[in-house]
């Protein structure tokens, strides 16, 4: 396959999904990993494409991929982060979570925890925490909000949710943004997630971010949370590369690297 042959395809593949690895796109273009680290390095330089580790992210920092590849993304990151969140919950506690995939895998290690009460826009999370053994051994109260179902993320949206949200007040709202800028704070690709996250932070004591490192420094469209009002963020070790960390850690007194 011809170089600028090799390009078109990989700018498919960064249009469609937002981001892909090497692995992905020397399966995908049949063609060697080091073929792709070459490509991705010239595509870099021309300015189409940011280099991550192991692979490439579009320079639109709107897009965001479908939730369904997300789950798989950096899953041993957000696994880390999920573990380190749980660690600072304590029973009594209630809190606010919104649909993502990185509270997704949340879910799963608050399940472990006694004592709390999580209300929830994700039908993932409200199903995980809602099972006979969350509510009866571990005594955890799930509460789903009503509202409109989104149609691409498995979660509640709209006007109801919003008014919901207000109905209730948590200890701690746990959020996961599409990115976290230094200046421009924590961004979401959708208006509506942007929404309910910002009603979650309005109706909570405190506000913990999770975001990955391959999060910190993109922007997407919409804004909801400036980086000062931020109480603590959660990222991965992978971070202490990046430049950006550098920068936030001036605006968030408390970071933790999982």
């Amino acid at each position: 396959m011809w170089k600028e042959e090799r390009f078109q395809k990989i700018r498919t593949l960064l249009q469609t999904y937002g981001r892909v690895t090497i692995k992905r796109a020397a399966e995908d273009l049949d063609a060697s990993r080091e073929t792709i680290r070459r490509d991705f390095s010239e595509m870099e330089q021309l300015g189409e494409l940011k280099k991550i580790r192991g692979g490439a992210i579009a320079l639109d920092p709107e897009h965001e991929p479908p939730i369904t590849l997300r789950n798989n993304e950096q899953r041993k990151e957000k696994k880390a982060i999920a573990k380190a969140v749980a660690s600072r919950i304590k029973s009594g506690h209630t809190l606010f979570i919104d649909a993502g995939s990185t509270t997704s895998i949340l879910a799963e290690e608050l399940a472990k925890t006694t004592g709390i009460t999580v209300i929830t826009n994700s039908l993932f999370v409200a199903q995980r925490l809602s099972v006979e053994k969350c509510r009866l051994a571990n005594s955890i109260t799930t509460i789903l909000l009503g509202g409109m179902l989104h149609d691409s993320l498995p979660a509640t949206f709209g006007e109801k949710t919003i008014a919901e949200i207000f109905r209730h007040h948590a200890d701690i709202a746990l959020l996961s943004p599409v990115g976290l800028d230094a200046h421009y704070g924590a961004t979401s690709f959708d208006p509506a997630e942007a929404e309910i996250a910002r009603a979650m932070i309005d109706n909570s004591k405190l506000s913990y971010l999770l975001a990955d490192s391959t999060k910190l420094g993109r922007t997407s469209r919409v804004g909801f949370c400036p980086t000062e009002n931020i109480d603590v963020l959660f990222t991965d070790k992978k971070a202490r590369k990046s430049m950006e960390l550098l920068k936030i850690k001036d605006r968030i007194e408390d970071v933790v690297l999982a």
